[in-house]
């Protein structure tokens, strides 16, 4: 099937549409059509030109100098997309999730990663499921830890840190059982002794094993940096 294609050139103080000009809020009200006329997900490739133009597109452009930012795919989302690639967020709710981590002795690196592929860092996501906010908490996760409201960010990132914590207490710090159990409930993991067969949820942990890998080596060279001590970024 034959896919629509879209680039968005930006500058400064306005966008470029090739060969248009157009104000923000159209461009706000024609990026919506598009991202309602395409699939649910899209990965998005952002790069500068020869002109020094920033475009958007989803299309893979010539150059190799570019970023990419997933829209909408998260959770479980089975379209396939380059997680080696991706762009990290290594800010957001930076203080939270640092103290959450010590708190409930988690990997801050890990934790970052389910972050991210659970909702991209969104506190409004939903997913089809019903599941809400950052860790996209289930209703009935909710009530066991106490999460009044998903959708704001620290009791979300509270509750699922909580959870996450008590799988990897529940399978003896085994990451992929946690992760497992995270996504397909420790039921799951206890019929199977392990990692349950379900396509979803293997590949999930996949997802989360290469984030894991990335934001640990981009927290180290955070750390680096304020220190100002040199360290190899670790690779996947």
């Amino acid at each position: 099937m034959q896919t629509e294609s879209m680039t968005i050139n930006q500058t400064t103080p306005e966008y470029r549409w090739p060969r248009a000009r157009i104000s923000r809020f159209r461009l706000s009200v024609m990026v919506l059509m598009w991202l309602v006329a395409t699939p649910l997900f899209a990965q998005i490739y952002k790069y500068t030109d020869e002109n020094g133009i920033i475009n958007y597109t989803n299309v893979k452009p010539a150059t190799s100098q570019y970023s990419i930012k997933v829209i909408g795919c998260y959770g479980t989302c089975q379209r396939k997309v380059n997680w080696h690639n991706v762009t990290l967020d290594t800010d957001s709710y930076r203080q939270p999730i640092a103290e959450l981590a010590v708190e409930y002795q988690v990997d801050e690196a890990l934790l970052r990663a389910l972050i991210h592929a659970e909702s991209g860092f969104n506190p409004q996501a939903t997913s089809p499921k019903g599941a809400q906010g950052l860790m996209q908490l289930m209703p009935g996760t909710q009530r066991d830890l106490g999460v009044a409201n998903a959708y704001v960010a620290e009791d979300n990132l509270r509750g699922g840190t909580q959870y996450l914590a008590q799988m990897l207490s529940l399978f003896d710090r085994n990451v992929e059982y946690a992760l497992a159990a995270y996504n397909a409930g420790p039921n799951a993991v206890r019929e199977y002794a392990g990692v349950p067969p379900y396509q979803e949820t293997r590949e999930y942990i996949r997802r989360i094993k290469i984030l894991h890998g990335r934001y640990a080596g981009a927290l180290d060279g955070k750390t680096a940096a304020s220190t100002g001590i040199s360290v190899s970024s670790r690779t996947p």
